[in-house]
């Protein structure tokens, strides 16, 4: 294993950027699956707190994720370990565990907790990576944190990185408290991905563009997969399932989704 950045790293930005390059590989569209596979989850502890603290208000959501469909009992634990509302702004936390997006400052949003585990359950759909923890995983576009947090119980070591100054810190500020050891942030250009860690077994992107940029197929390791959103050539957003196989990328378009948009450089 390669040696971690120490924590936060900041990349080196003097290379040109990447540009992102059309995919290559046959592309097919499918309706959205559940999945199904994982252990049974570790029970979470009986209720306590009270208010936004107690752990039954993330017991019913993650009732209310099980019934959309999710169905990842490790996807479904990890959402129910991880306090959303400990990664909003105060004057939004009643509205933490309600399946909305929610702004975090500089245009950027956390995603809905649906989307998050419809996302992380996909990246465990494939086939090489449905053991529980996945192996390397790198996160483009880190934001408040809260979804790099759910990944670190699902996967061995999570690199995230976040192109916005702002955000960077403000993740690191709200996960420092939780001491997770497998969890890296790093301040860059997530278009060019981070090489140092790679290759990934998953990568998952926050924010889409028109293409998934090569760094991030170069990046992956033979049998990982890449889910991120994408623009479609109606000019909307739509899931997309990258597989790097030995006879080729497949590509998989999934449903209509909604990400702020991918940018280069840092701000």
């Amino acid at each position: 294993m390669k040696p971690r950045p120490s924590f936060p790293a900041r990349l080196d930005t003097s290379n040109d950027q990447a540009k992102p390059k059309a995919l290559l590989g046959a592309t097919r569209v499918v309706t959205p699956q559940t999945s199904m596979r994982g252990a049974a989850p570790t029970p979470l502890a009986s209720p306590t707190g009270v208010g936004l603290d107690s752990s039954a208000v993330r017991k019913r959501m993650v009732q209310k994720l099980a019934e959309q469909g999710v169905q990842d009992n490790v996807v479904l634990d990890a959402m129910g370990r991880i306090e959303r509302h400990r990664f909003v702004d105060s004057a939004l936390v009643n509205q933490a565990y309600e399946d909305t997006s929610l702004p975090i400052g500089l245009g950027q949003t956390i995603s809905k907790p649906n989307v998050v585990a419809r996302m992380i359950a996909l990246l465990r759909e494939a086939p090489g990576l449905q053991a529980a923890p996945m192996g390397r995983v790198l996160e483009i576009g880190t934001g408040c944190g809260y979804q790099a947090a759910v990944l670190s119980l699902v996967a061995r070591e999570v690199y995230s990185m976040e192109r916005l100054r702002g955000l960077h810190d403000k993740a690191k500020e709200n996960l420092r408290p939780m001491r997770l050891p497998n969890l890296h942030l790093m301040f860059g250009d997530g278009m060019l991905g981070y090489p140092k860690g790679a290759p990934y077994s998953a990568i998952i992107a926050a924010a889409g563009g028109e293409a998934v940029p090569q760094a991030w197929i170069d990046q992956l390791a033979m049998g990982g997969r890449i889910v991120a959103p994408m623009q479609t050539t109606a000019g909307q957003q739509a899931l997309v399932v990258i597989d790097k196989t030995p006879q080729g990328l497949q590509q998989s378009l999934l449903e209509a989704v909604h990400f702020v948009p991918l940018k280069s450089g840092i701000a």
